[in-house]
């Protein structure tokens, strides 16, 4: 059987997918029509659509023989509501998406924890002497435990950091003590000395990190945010950076993106901005992932990552 497959990304990213989707289809044995617009096909004809939020497909209901949908991002906080979405949504997951984020996060915390910004001699007259603690006296606090945190929670333990994670289900993960519930939320916080948020973003989560939350960390904590931009309660951490409680914020995610020009966030002293980079889809690494997923749909085996639509993922 040939299954239809349409490519609901952005029409720049085609070229960079189309090859690697029909590599990977071919080299697992799969007999896939790549349909690379809602034009080239009748929708009567998709078995199954690629989406992603960016991309042309915004209304479901032409697809009638539609089986899945299969997100190609790791987010589907923009998706999930969907009423017109009657067939299983999938999450992306896969390797380089896990890796991506893992070596973001140990970047970043790395680079706060030594404090490169302080380390580096400048002049003949500036030969500053900053030496950090062991990261094993730094404590850690993940906040999501999904793949992206478990991966980037057991990257910083393997560096030596006590890693604490959270997760609203109890997890166990090998070298992190693992918290849930309201209790573990606040015993997280209060012993995170670098918080790291890789939460989904649900009714539950959003301003997740408000003034109460963020007052429970220890003076001098430094926040880390690759998850989703509304998990802060942006005005509760300009107050919470101005009076010295959290020192300093690195964040890759915004409410609004790209980060408005003349946003509070832009240029102050104690915030280090990424736009948006801490977790990629890359083609190379997700095509593959796809194709194991339209397998189990030819097959009718149950599909892998589906999204909890009440729970939001």
């Amino acid at each position: 059987m040939t299954m239809t497959i349409l490519f609901g990304g952005p029409e720049e990213e085609r070229a960079a997918w189309a090859p690697l989707l029909t590599q990977a289809a071919g080299e697992a044995g799969l007999a896939m029509r790549l349909v690379l617009s809602p034009e080239e096909a009748a929708p009567e004809a998709v078995d199954a659509i690629l989406y992603s939020p960016e991309g042309p497909v915004k209304d479901f209901a032409p697809y009638t023989r539609l089986k899945a949908v299969l997100s190609m991002w790791a987010g589907v906080e923009k998706i999930a509501p969907d009423a017109g979405i009657t067939v299983p949504l999938t999450r992306m997951v896969d390797d380089g998406l896990a890796l991506g984020m893992r070596d973001w996060v140990i970047a970043h915390v790395m680079a706060r924890h030594m404090r490169i910004d302080l380390a580096r001699a400048t002049g003949d007259d500036d030969w500053p002497k900053h030496v950090p603690p062991l990261a094993r006296d730094r404590r850690v606090t993940v906040l999501g435990l999904g793949e992206l945190g478990a991966t980037a929670a057991q990257g910083l333990a393997g560096l030596g950091f006590p890693v604490t994670g959270w997760s609203r289900r109890a997890k166990d993960i090998a070298g992190v003590d693992c918290l849930s519930g309201p209790e573990g939320l606040r015993d997280a916080l209060s012993r995170a000395d670098f918080l790291v948020a890789l939460l989904p973003l649900t009714a539950a989560t959003e301003n997740l990190l408000d003034a109460d939350a963020l007052a429970l960390l220890p003076r001098g904590a430094e926040l880390f945010n690759p998850g989703r931009g509304a998990l802060i309660d942006d005005d509760a951490l300009l107050a919470a950076l101005a009076d010295g409680h959290v020192a300093h914020a690195t964040l890759d995610v915004f409410r609004t993106e790209p980060l408005p020009r003349g946003h509070p966030y832009r240029g102050h002293r104690r915030v280090t901005v990424t736009p948006h980079v801490a977790a990629a889809t890359r083609p190379e690494t997700a095509a593959p992932a796809l194709v194991q997923q339209m397998i189990r749909l030819r097959d009718g085996a149950a599909l892998r990552h589906v999204v909890d639509r009440a729970a939001g993922y």
